[in-house]
């Protein structure tokens, strides 16, 4: 009996590889097509969740222009209705009709008949600046806002005081405006 050697790494050819190479390769191609369509279905999913997850429905956390917009408008409303004078009062109280609605403007009007007998008996004047505000959610038609505020109060007769001050507010949108509806001091 003969044997014969092979050389080392060198094989005889495998008869019918080349018919397992073609079954493997059609058993790969449904595989290879149904992994990435797998994963693109998978990835839609996630952003159309993500879409509607509560934080994308926070224009304040996706709209810089609109958050901007509530800043201004609330910020200038608040600093207007909380500084007022001996010669401003009328303008002041006009003011907070004009900027205030629902449960602010009702104790508004509470706080504001105490302010109209202490101005002018004191010579009082405050002034409201608005220091730091936030936007903590928004939606098309209402704004819950954070709002650092910088009183400066001068009496007749005696120096300026500051304090700081910390406003929860809630506005809605109606007529093209955001009008104020809760105050919360904090």
């Amino acid at each position: 009996m003969t044997t014969t050697e092979e050389a080392p790494g060198t094989r005889p050819p495998a008869i019918g590889r080349p018919a397992a190479l073609a079954r493997a390769r059609r058993a790969l191609v449904p595989l290879l097509v149904a992994v990435p369509a797998a994963v693109s279905g998978v990835l839609l999913l996630l952003t159309a969740q993500a879409r509607d997850a509560p934080a994308a429905a926070n224009h304040a956390l996706t709209d810089r222009a609109a958050t901007d917009q509530v800043l201004d408008e609330v910020g200038g409303a608040v600093s207007r209705v909380f500084s007022y004078g001996p010669t401003t009062l009328a303008r002041t109280h006009d003011d907070a009709r004009a900027l205030l609605g629902g449960r602010a403007a009702k104790e508004y009007e509470e706080l504001f008949r105490t302010v109209q007998q202490r101005v002018p008996q004191q010579g009082l004047t405050l002034t409201t600046r608005v220091s730091r505000a936030g936007v903590t959610r928004l939606t098309d038609t209402r704004a819950e806002l954070l709002l650092f505020l910088d009183q400066t109060s001068t009496r007749r007769g005696a120096q300026a005081a500051t304090v700081a001050a910390q406003l929860s507010v809630t506005a809605e949108h109606t007529g093209g405006h955001w009008r104020i509806t809760e105050i919360e001091a904090r």
